[in-house]
This record gives structure tokens, sequence and C-alpha cells, in this order.
């Protein structure tokens, strides 16, 4: 008798597409069975005829209980792993970044280690240097013996989590040498300053103007230069939130030349136009890149379907609407960041289907389940995480493709009072959701597995890969 049974699915991961039963013990898929043979004895069986069974998803991108400057998000790991979870995500990836000079990246990261222990999925880490100093190495080191192996570096965001070129390069040295993965907010800060400063001395610094403050050219020239620095340093480096097509090229070229070099984007820059900045809710809209024209989120949805774009991140920053607004006026004061977390899914789902023409289709399928978990899980050398075959962990979801559902915020979990997609019909919701072989959220709805996320270490990135070529799974 085994635990738990997903029986006569679409078993759908990154490289192949079979009707299976899931056999799921002890928190591991143990078996994958011909769905023509008899379902096998369980103590419990979940019938996913006619749907969809998918790896649980892994958001390499979240910010849980951040503080930037005057703003802290208003969430905790209880809070937003709860919200991770209703939405297909059984994995996230969270920042230790220095809250101020005071807090050291390695002490940035303890912190969040403690603050993890509520969390309701599991739960990886990547660190932030803000400021080289000769500590930074031996706490590079350290970190890697925790199992956390990147570190996030902002090119922008000057006086608070922006780190200067020297400090780039440095790090990028070390992380390289210690086998890790730089990850990087690119955005040209100079380009950024001045743009920004001629619309202030012009009135034009108000939420409405937010997308003409920082605009492509920062983003892409950004990019080019971390290129260099990659390729000179040879570090391994992971793009967030790459928002124009330019961006993506330039990544897709240097991988060409051989730099191992990764681009991810976010399900708001698949969706939404720079529009929304003339409607009359702006601040829903303020983060960092802004939202582009049509034609750039045309441009950069072909590339998310065609295979250039390695991942989907939700970039989950849970800030509300009377902290949005109370410097609405002045975009240089507000808080960027939108929640997204409980919603990556859908709306990464309904792009891709739409861009692609199909919901059903293998190959879309496929595609999707690489975007949304193994990919996240290989490029973050995550093991046993992103496929569903015997010994990878029992983090499955179940959903039907032809469901649709329109977002509503106050149907939501994530701890803010506003959403950017509201009133979106979208594809792609969980109905079953299964981490570590719990069944968290069905037909019942959502059921608390109390604080039992695992903080996952992870292993070295080419090491990783390297295992990963040879057949290993963890």
């Amino acid at each position: 008798m085994t635990d738990l049974i997903i029986a006569h699915g679409l078993v759908v991961d990154a490289t192949r597409t079979t009707t299976a039963h899931v056999v799921v013990d002890g928190g591991r898929i143990t078996a994958l069975v011909d769905a023509r043979q008899p379902v096998p004895q369980a103590d419990r069986v979940i019938d996913a005829g006619g749907r969809v069974v998918l790896p649980g998803g892994v958001d390499g991108h979240c910010h849980v209980a951040q503080i930037t400057g005057p703003y802290r998000t208003l969430d905790d790991y209880a809070l937003t792993t709860s919200a991770a979870l209703r939405g297909g995500t059984t994995t996230i990836l969270d920042f230790g970044i220095p809250r101020d000079a005071t807090e050291t990246p390695l002490e940035a990261i303890e912190n969040k280690l403690a603050l993890a222990r509520q969390a309701r999925c599991d739960v990886a880490l990547h660190a932030s240097v803000i400021a080289w100093d000769p500590t930074v190495p031996a706490q590079l080191e350290r970190l890697t013996e925790l199992g956390v192996r990147s570190v996030k570096l902002y090119m922008t965001n000057r006086g608070t989590t922006m780190a200067d070129d020297d400090t780039v390069l440095k790090v990028m040295r070390e992380m390289a040498r210690l086998d890790g993965l730089t990850y990087v907010h690119a955005e040209h800060d100079p380009i950024i300053v001045d743009c920004t400063h001629d619309h202030a001395a012009a009135g034009e610094i108000g939420i409405e103007h937010l997308h003409r403050t920082r605009p492509e050219l920062a983003e892409e020239t950004s990019v080019r230069e971390v290129l260099a620095m990659a390729e000179y340093t040879g570090a391994p480096v992971y793009f967030v939130h790459q928002s124009t097509p330019g961006a993506v090229d330039l990544v897709t070229a240097a991988r060409a030349r051989g730099l191992a070099v990764h681009s991810e984007t976010c399900p708001h820059y698949l969706v939404l136009d720079d529009s929304v900045y003339a409607g009359i809710t702006p601040e829903w809209f303020a983060c960092c890149p802004p939202m582009r024209s049509p034609q750039t989120v045309a441009a950069l949805r072909e590339r998310f379907a065609t295979g250039a774009v390695d991942t989907v991140a939700s970039d989950h920053s849970c800030y509300d609407l009377t902290q949005k607004r109370a410097h609405s006026d002045d975009i240089r004061l507000m808080p960027h960041g939108l929640p997204g977390v409980e919603t990556r899914m859908p709306v990464a789902f309904t792009a891709l289907g739409e861009a692609l023409g199909s919901f059903t289709d293998p190959v879309v399928l496929q595609r999707f389940a690489s975007l949304f978990a193994a990919n996240p899980a290989q490029v973050n050398a995550i093991p046993a995480k992103g496929a569903i075959a015997p010994g990878y962990d029992a983090d499955l979801i179940v959903f039907d493709p032809a469901e649709i559902r329109t977002v509503a915020a106050a149907e939501l979990h994530m701890g803010t009072d506003f959403s950017p997609f509201e009133g979106m019909p979208l594809r792609g919701w969980p109905q079953v959701v299964v981490a570590a072989g719990r069944i968290v959220l069905d037909d019942n709805g959502f059921h608390d597995p109390g604080p039992v996320g695992r903080f996952l270490p992870r292993l070295g990135y080419r090491s990783r890969r390297a295992r990963i070529a040879a057949g290993a799974r963890s």
C-alpha cells in the first residue's frame, strides 16, 4: 500500500508526455505506471483523468519580508509560501539582501534562514552584495558551505541596493571561483538617473511617467556591460526580469559564443504594456523595469514562446496600495514591485498558449513545464525538483487547460489588496497541488500543512550541470 496515486492523468514534464498513474510514497515519486494498467492500491487515489499533471513549480525570484530603504513588504514566509502553493509553486527562491550598510550579506542570509522556518513550501536562497570589503570573499565561502550558491547584484537603485562596477566584477570573480551563479538586475543607472532628472525638471515625475524614465536602452546597455564582465571573469550569469526582446537576444547571442548565461522574464511583461500608466490605477503597475510598448511586448512573447527565454519567475514583492499611493506623485520615492507568486502559473500559461495557438499541444505543455519548473530547478542547481520521475520529490500539479477563471484580488491570498492582473480571464489554474507528497490543494480547498517547508542547499552551478548531463537526479 503506497501513500498516494495520481491516476489516469496526462503526465507532462520537460522531456515527455505520457498517460500514467503517478505513484507517491514517503514524499517522493516512486513509479510511473502506464495508465492502461490497473491503478495500484494506495491510501488515497486522485483521478486526474482528462487533466494534465505537471511538476510543482519552481519560482526562482521572490522577495519575502523584504526591507528596502524605508519600505518593508507586508508578507512573511507563512503567507507567501501558502500563496505560492495555491498557485502551483512548490519551491521558491528568496533573497537575503542587506537592509542597510550595517547588515552583511551573511547576516542577511542568516536572518532569512530564521524567518523561513515558517515556510509551507521548500525554500532556497540567493545572497546579495551591495558594497565590497575585504570580508566578502570569506562570507561568500561560508554561504557556499550553507548551500547558498548565488549572489544578486543590482546595476541600478543608487543609494539602496546598487553595487558599483568594481564590486560587480570582484563578486563575479568570486562566484566563478566558488562554482556559483551571479544574478543580475540589469538597468544602466547613469541613463536612468539622467532621464529621471530630465523628466523631474519638466514636472513629469508621477507614476504615469514611469515607463519614460527607464527606457529600453538602459536595460540593453546594462546587459551588454554585464555580458562583457561575464566573459572576462568566466562567471555564469542569470539576468532577472528581462523585459525587452533586445535584452533576450543579447543573452542568446552570448550563449551561442559559449557563455554560461540565462534569461528570465516575468508574467507581467508578457501580458501588460505601457498603456497601463495612462489608466485610472497606474500605481498598480509600479515595477522596474516598467511595462513596455505593445510592440515590445509582442516581440518578447515571441521569444518566450520559441525557447529563447529560460525561465519565468514572479519577482513577487508584496506592497499594498497604501504604500504605493503615498508617493505616486514622485516615482523616486515610491516602492516598486508587484505581487505575483500566486498568479505566475495562470498568467504565464495563458501567455504561452496564446502565443503558440494551443493550450493542449504536447509541445506547448512541455515548454511550459520547462519554463515553470524544470529550467529554474536545473539552472539553480536544486536537486530532485522540476521533473516527474522516480526519485524526484513528489511536487505535483493537476489542472485542466480548458478551465478559465477571472483574476480577482479579493480572492487571492498574497497579503495585499490589488493584483496587476485584475479582471483578466486566464487558463492554467491549479486544481490539485501536492507538495512533498502532501495534498495541500484539492476540491475541498487549501489544507495548510504547517511550517514543513525545508531549506534546500544547492549544488554548484557547473558541477550540477555536469551531473544532469550524466543523468543524475540529485
